[in-house]
């Protein structure tokens, strides 16, 4: 039996408020990836800390690193008790293309039941659930069922560069029965789902350069090879004609799963028409053999992000470019290393450039895939949380997206991550238009509550 945890009139008496500070939280521009807005970073982890102070949490720092602050936190009066890690990060995706956006992505904006903004979803709302989770329980019960321990970040967008090594220098502080983190998706509205497998990632930028510079497309057009078509012709030959990646040896350690778990993902995962349908498409792409859901969470893939060469501004330019670059991003799976895989695109590549250009491989981002035992007791708890949040079971789910941190939390503290996510299909997350159904923002507060309650029941489970 679970003790009530909260007094009932808690939450509901301080929503307004709670939905204030969200906003408060949202405004701060904190992309990560443009330097420009490094000191809002700052300022961001500045406010955070003083949030959790303000809501009882102890040893609250904001500790330097060579981009991006992190923010931690903690609340350790629970004697005997499992400690849990609570993971997030302030940092946001770029708002680029900006016209694209109906409202101002750093002002948010209430429509109907949704909070529209940059980060209100991704990950700032999510994580502000369990913010606010742990000040419920403070103020109306004045302690935590469990020891609590907050490691908050400002760099998971462009891959959490310094969060690995912090993890390791801080192995002892930091350790933990279980991590839990909200930074994934559920199904649908009504149907909440706990993600137990990510891809791991691999982002490179690929270079071609050609003349010493740009060329007017009259006096040399067939003479010279252009750098940005010899760039569309060397990104064609990534694929093969069966939609797989056609880099010698890329299939080599992919994962081979058994029919009994791709029938238990067709029976708990989205079918083709849910996929197509939150993609605003009619038509699906990619390789034989496998469902959508199937090629997005247990096949690897490679995406062309972003292409750049020549002219872009409106109306023509008679120009050939001397340069081109393309990004390129990897989602890998069960048992790729990204180390090998980036060795095996250099060498791809080197091999099919054309004697007429030259071409560079840099790499942005390395993250491995990621795993979690659907059978884990902190994997039970959250499925009760959830039950006593939304009113419903959660699936259980893989996701194509890749969290690096996951991975490293696995192999340096031993502890399993419970991703309790509260964000919808159509939240637009890295998209313009990034929205959070504000509904779930409440009742995630009320499933992250139950949650650390429910870790609490199965302590001996746990602690084991």
């Amino acid at each position: 039996m679970i003790a009530q945890t909260h007094s009932p009139s808690a939450l509901s008496i301080h929503k307004r408020r709670f939905l204030a500070e969200l906003k408060q939280f949202i405004r701060f521009p904190t992309v990560s990836a443009q330097p420009k807005h490094a000191d809002d970073l700052k300022r961001c982890a500045a406010w955070l800390a003083g949030h959790l102070r303000h809501i009882g949490l102890q040893g609250v720092k904001v500790i330097p690193t060579p981009r991006h602050p992190i923010v931690y936190a903690e609340w350790l009066a629970a004697t005997g008790r499992p400690t849990v890690l609570i993971y997030g990060h302030y940092d946001v995706q770029p708002v680029e293309p900006l016209a694209e956006w109906q409202t101002p992505p750093f002002e948010p904006t209430i429509i109907g039941d949704d909070l529209f903004a940059r980060g209100a979803c991704d990950d700032k709302g999510q994580m502000f659930a369990h913010v606010k989770a742990i000040e419920t329980l403070l103020k109306s019960q004045g302690r935590l069922p469990v020891n609590i321990k907050c490691l908050f970040e400002g760099e998971e967008e462009i891959g959490s560069p310094n969060l690995k090594p912090f993890v390791e220098r801080n192995r002892r502080q930091l350790a933990a029965d279980a991590v839990v983190m909200s930074d994934t998706r559920m199904l649908a509205a009504n149907q909440p789902a706990l993600t137990y497998a990510l891809r791991g990632g691999l982002s490179l930028e690929l270079e071609v350069c050609g003349q010493q510079g740009d060329l007017h497309s009259g006096n040399f057009g067939g003479a010279i090879h252009n750098p940005l078509q010899a760039l569309c012709e060397l990104i064609a030959r990534l694929h093969d004609a069966n939609k797989r990646i056609a880099i010698p040896g890329f299939y080599q350690n992919v994962r081979r799963w058994s029919d009994a778990e791709r029938n238990f993902m067709a029976a708990n995962g989205p079918n083709d028409r849910q996929i197509l349908r939150d993609a605003k498409t009619g038509t699906g792409w990619g390789e034989r053999g496998f469902s959508l859901y199937e090629r997005t969470t247990i096949r690897p893939s490679l995406s062309v992000t972003g292409i750049t060469g020549g002219y872009q501004g409106p109306g023509v330019k008679a120009v050939i470019p001397a340069r081109a670059t393309a990004k390129l991003n990897f989602r890998l799976v069960p048992d790729q290393d990204p180390t090998e895989i980036e060795r095996l695109v250099r060498r791809h590549i080197a091999r099919i450039t054309p004697p007429t250009v030259r071409t560079a491989v840099r790499s942005f981002l390395a993250a491995r895939p990621a795993l979690i035992d659907r059978h884990h007791p902190a994997m039970s708890a959250a499925v009760r949380a959830y039950e006593h949040g939304f009113g419903a079971s959660p699936v259980f789910l893989r996701s194509g997206g890749s969290i690096p941190i996951v991975n490293h939390f696995q192999e340096l503290l031993g502890a399993p991550t419970v991703l309790m996510g509260f964000a919808l299909p159509n939240d637009r997350i890295h998209a313009p238009n990034e929205k959070f159904h504000l509904p779930n923002f409440f009742r995630g507060i009320k499933t992250c509550i139950r949650f650390l309650a429910e870790v609490a029941a199965r302590d001996e489970e746990i602690r084991r």
